[in-house]
């Protein structure tokens, strides 16, 4: 029921069912049915719904509250009785690209300085561990930046800029990168992603029609994709996945080039835990 608790604080913080889904990467008719549960185990509504905004009722107002500190409190679970004897607990969450090469270098530096420190990693895509880091579960999230505003009570670090580049089959002819997108099966960067929708406005900026192929959020996936001949990307040069394979080749965008931005995302000092903001300084230092 954790999770249906999840949803309906989402759904209070961001007014529709619809907002709630694409911040925590579910689906609107998801989000609606993991609601409607949570009404039939409490046996009455949460909302008045009135068009496409869900508005709370007395019920949901008084279940809020109790909700965001069930969910509070399961998130401490992990957290051992004797916790400051044996050094804390740090939880962080990491998007996959991340977690082999920023993350692992910080660790490392965190770790002689606290070596009695727990570490728990959570993996997951950028709005997923946004919500969770909104909602108490994960001390700070190393993510995609957002493509729009951050909630005041978080602090956004930049860490490392990664250039979006078009891949291709090495065999494929052709140099003009335009035209390979116009003219090859597209393999896209999933939608539902804040890596994807960069794509997404790129092409719709440039005017470019795509052919539409197969649709993933899994840069690895992407690229493996390619170097079978299945179609050409656009994705960005993460560390993780370089060099790339020798039957895939990169082309610039040249003065086009967009950029994803990698950071931190975390609580502000006064409602994060001290382990969290030296973890922030071994992220940076391992950024360089």
């Amino acid at each position: 029921m954790i999770n249906e608790l999840r949803t309906f604080i989402a759904v209070c913080r961001h007014g529709t069912f619809a907002a709630a889904g694409d911040r925590i990467g579910l689906t609107q008719s998801a989000v609606s049915s993991q609601v409607k549960r949570l009404e039939e185990a409490l046996g009455f509504e949460l909302f008045e719904r009135t068009g496409r905004s869900a508005t709370l009722n007395a019920a949901g107002q008084t279940t809020l509250a109790r909700a965001e500190e069930i969910c509070a409190l399961y998130a401490k679970l992990g957290e051992l009785p004797d916790d400051t004897a044996s050094g804390g607990l740090l939880r962080i969450g990491a998007i996959a690209s991340a977690q082999s090469t920023l993350v692992a270098r910080a660790l490392a530096r965190l770790r002689k300085a606290q070596p009695l420190l727990r570490v728990h990693v959570s993996p997951g895509v950028s709005m997923r561990l946004m919500d969770e880091l909104d909602a108490g579960t994960i001390d700070a999230a190393v993510i995609i930046r957002p493509p729009f505003g951050i909630l005041p009570e978080l602090a956004w670090q930049p860490l490392v800029q990664e250039p979006y580049v078009l891949i291709a089959p090495k065999k494929l002819p052709g140099k003009d990168w335009r035209a390979l997108l116009q003219e090859q099966p597209f393999l896209r960067y999933d939608r539902a992603s804040f890596g994807g929708r960069m794509v997404e406005r790129f092409l719709r900026r440039e005017g470019i029609a795509v052919n539409d192929s197969i649709e993933l959020d899994e840069i690895a996936g992407l690229i493996h994709m390619t170097s079978k001949g299945l179609g050409v990307a656009l994705v960005p040069l993460v560390e993780a996945h370089l060099p790339l394979p020798a039957s895939v080749r990169m082309l610039s965008l040249g003065e086009l080039t967009f950029h994803r931005e990698v950071g931190l995302l975390q609580r502000k000092p006064r409602a994060s835990p001290p382990a969290a903001a030296q973890f922030a300084q071994c992220l940076r230092e391992a950024a360089q």
